[in-house]
């Protein structure tokens, strides 16, 4: 199974073992412990269902809901349902590799897929290839990428740009997983990315490789 890169709250170690059904059925056995916030995030992992998550944070005790880990849950699975295939998708405007304001409406009228990644994220890192085959197929073709990092220092960033030869657009705010596009999209987990259509509404979440390939070839035919 393919390693990915996850932001979660500390969770025993035992949690790792279990089922998604195993977790799912835990949090419906125990709605007053806060920790079930946990296993609904482990749930969730790379490529969270919003419905399945919000059933599931539905389910628990109002005084864990009203905790400050329960309303950042809150708040994050709103993200979620904001970002969903079919939405508009939230403004982005961070600063590029020459310090300067970018913003995703800047590419306004293409296809864009925005690719939440950074230089620390080795699955990222391993994904470059593909990505840099799949930008020189279609770039002349109304597509673009924008790339979101997580770093929290430049200069990594930049010779990871660099170094895997990512000759797109890239902007980052430094603020590492605390990114606040990361945040708008409710990414918890890298690589992750998202399609937007010239209308700028999302098409698409988390493709890589032959199936963004094949949903590009559909779209762009």
């Amino acid at each position: 199974m393919k390693k990915l890169w996850l932001l979660f709250l500390l969770i025993p170690s035992l949690v790792f073992a279990q089922s998604k059904e195993e977790m799912m059925a835990q949090v419906k056995a125990n709605p007053k412990d806060v920790n079930s916030l946990r296993l609904i995030q482990k749930i969730g992992g790379y490529d969270p269902n919003y419905k399945e998550l919000n059933d599931l944070y539905k389910k628990l005790d109002k005084k864990v809901r009203k905790t400050n880990d329960g309303l950042l849950f809150d708040r994050y699975l709103k993200a979620l349902k904001n970002t969903q295939i079919g939405k508009k998708a939230p403004s982005i405007t961070q600063l590029d590799l020459a310090g300067e304001p970018y913003a995703l409406s800047d590419l306004k009228g293409k296809y864009v897929l925005i690719d939440f990644w950074a230089s620390w994220c080795p699955d990222c890192r391993k994904q470059s290839p593909s990505l840099v085959k799949t930008y020189a197929t279609f770039k002349d073709k109304n597509f673009e990428i924008l790339g979101v990092s997580f770093d929290r220092d430049y200069e990594p960033w930049a010779k990871a740009v660099k170094d895997d030869n990512l000759t797109w657009k890239h902007v980052s705010d430094l603020q590492n997983w605390n990114n606040a596009a990361g945040q708008t999209y409710g990414v918890k987990a890298i690589p992750q990315n998202v399609l937007i259509d010239p209308q700028g509404i999302i098409v698409a979440r988390n493709l890589h490789g032959d199936a963004l390939n094949a949903k590009l070839t559909e779209l762009l035919k």
